[in-house]
């Protein structure tokens, strides 16, 4: 099985493709930068047409984009969640199952805390995936953490079923 996380963003989209079997294995991870000299509709043009492109590639069966946390900058928040639904957009296409996780959610099932760091989050990635390195950029290793939360998540969830 594929999975694909998504951590939205309009200058900085994180994504994190895992394969898994028994244990979850790393495919690829990146981070989708958009210029803030451009138009916000040019910017999710961009997005839109880069994450459909890393859903052909992968053909996820499974995708978890991160929901949009609300801060204190509105006018930031308004923009991520536009961000969002752009690729929600781009993966509906896909016919892969779309599932969301709050940042709490992500952080609780990565680091077992709600309120972890960035650094524990990517420790804890380097120690799950057995990496020889802690994945960075930041928004690259939230989207692997949108993608092994959802791995745990769906084991949990077809166990109690």
């Amino acid at each position: 099985m594929i999975i694909l996380g998504v951590d939205p963003g309009t200058a900085a989209t994180g994504y994190g493709v895992i394969k898994v079997d028994d244990l979850p294995e790393l495919i690829e991870y990146g981070c989708l930068r958009t210029s803030s000299e451009q138009e916000l509709v040019e910017r999710l043009k961009v997005i839109y047409h880069k994450i459909k492109a890393i859903v052909e590639k992968f053909s996820p069966d499974e995708i978890a984009v991160e929901d949009v946390f609300f801060n204190q900058n509105i006018k930031t928040a308004l923009s991520v969640g536009q961000a969002r639904g752009v690729i929600l957009l781009a993966v509906s296409f896909q016919g892969a199952k779309v599932f969301s996780y709050t940042p709490l959610e992500i952080k609780q099932a990565i680091a077992g805390y709600g309120r972890a760091r960035k650094e524990q989050i990517q420790h804890m990635l380097k120690k799950i995936l057995n990496l020889s390195f802690i994945p960075t950029p930041d928004d690259a290793s939230d989207a692997i953490a949108v993608a092994l939360c959802h791995f745990y998540s769906r084991k949990l969830k077809n166990k109690i079923i």
